[in-house]
């Protein structure tokens, strides 16, 4: 492999019949399995945006096939909708964390995801905006929400580990990993067999789980084959970002999105979120009364306000330095 040997386990083996056959992992039938399996209720709200989803439909996107006379679901139509996914693929989730720092030494939060495939990448997204956001950009009485990696980058990568994942093998989910300074998003499986990370950046695609690109480019999460690793490079480019790094490690493949350091300067924790969200009203407030808006003590919300003074986000109006009724505004450059 590349420039490597690597014993062929039993995994991999499987995994070369398979593409020597063309065939794909995630269109095999679960043979013990009935239509009964597929959550038609789920696969129906993920559609409902598109269009009615109608029975006849789970044949035709592969969700479920006939098998020695009967209609069971495929592993695709399994992981995507199944009824009980994890017992018949039980790494078939997303573990999202956030770091404090720059290794994994001090987890700050965590979100286990084990939602259908398609609403999991819309809660992957999620937990990502949620610790990225850095800023509220102030225009009149509305804010606008900042984020220091693009939204396009991020849910681009999302989409890309959980379509193209090698779901035959066992031993860890696919993991989201958010640093100070980078993202990192790693999923289970090789490049397939004949494609490069130069082939990826080219555009070039081979799909190794074609039931979930098919429902994942009918939902509209992909717009056409081998377009998301650039349109990923272009969002960071636009960005003025470092273009997406592309690792294999091990048996795994990692995207990685690094942060600019002039946005890691303007990086604002949970806290300094609330204290901005308590003063985008306008009205203006004491140390006193955000203290009592953010559960801190008095002397906490000072310091904290003190740096985000120095920063420019916020603005500190008094009559002289022992005022004690100084109040607090946000900036018209709050971002």
């Amino acid at each position: 492999m590349g420039s490597s040997n690597r014993r062929a386990d039993k995994e991999l083996i499987a995994e070369l019949k398979r593409f020597a056959s063309g065939a794909s992992y995630d269109e095999e039938p679960l043979p013990d399995l009935d239509s009964e399996a597929i959550d038609f209720r789920a696969a129906s709200e993920s559609f409902a945006s598109k269009r009615k989803l109608k029975r006849a439909d789970l044949d035709t996107l592969r969700i479920v096939t006939k098998h020695q006379g009967h209609v069971v679901p495929t592993v695709g139509g399994m992981l995507l909708f199944g009824h009980e996914r994890e017992r018949y693929f039980p790494d078939a989730w997303i573990q999202a964390g956030r770091f404090d720092g720059l290794d994994k030494v001090h987890l700050t939060d965590t979100l286990d995801i084990r939602s259908s495939l398609p609403r999991a990448v819309d809660e992957a997204t999620g937990f990502v905006q949620k610790h990225d956001l850095h800023g509220i950009r102030i225009s009149g009485l509305r804010h606008t929400d900042t984020w220091t990696l693009p939204s396009v980058a991020v849910r681009e990568a999302i989409i890309n580990a959980v379509v193209h994942t090698d779901y035959s093998q066992r031993g860890a989910p696919i993991r989201i990993a958010f640093f100070d300074d980078r993202l990192e998003i790693e999923s289970p499986g090789l490049l397939p067999f004949g494609l490069t990370v130069q082939d990826m950046r080219d555009g070039v695609s081979r799909l190794r789980n074609r039931v979930i690109a098919r429902v994942f480019r009918e939902l509209g999460y992909i717009e056409q084959w081998g377009s998301g690793i650039r349109r990923m490079s272009a969002a960071c480019r636009e960005a003025g970002i470092e273009e997406p790094q592309l690792l294999e490690i091990g048996t795994r493949f990692r995207v990685v999105l690094r942060r600019s350091s002039a946005a890691r300067s303007h990086v604002l924790d949970e806290t300094d979120r609330a204290i901005i969200a308590a003063l985008s009203s306008g009205e203006g407030l004491t140390t006193a009364g955000l203290a009592k808006r953010i559960g801190l003590t008095p002397r906490a919300t000072r310091s904290r306000l003190l740096t985000l003074v120095g920063r420019g986000l916020v603005q500190e109006v008094a009559s002289s330095l022992q005022d004690p009724k100084r109040r607090y505004f946000l900036t018209s450059s709050s971002t």
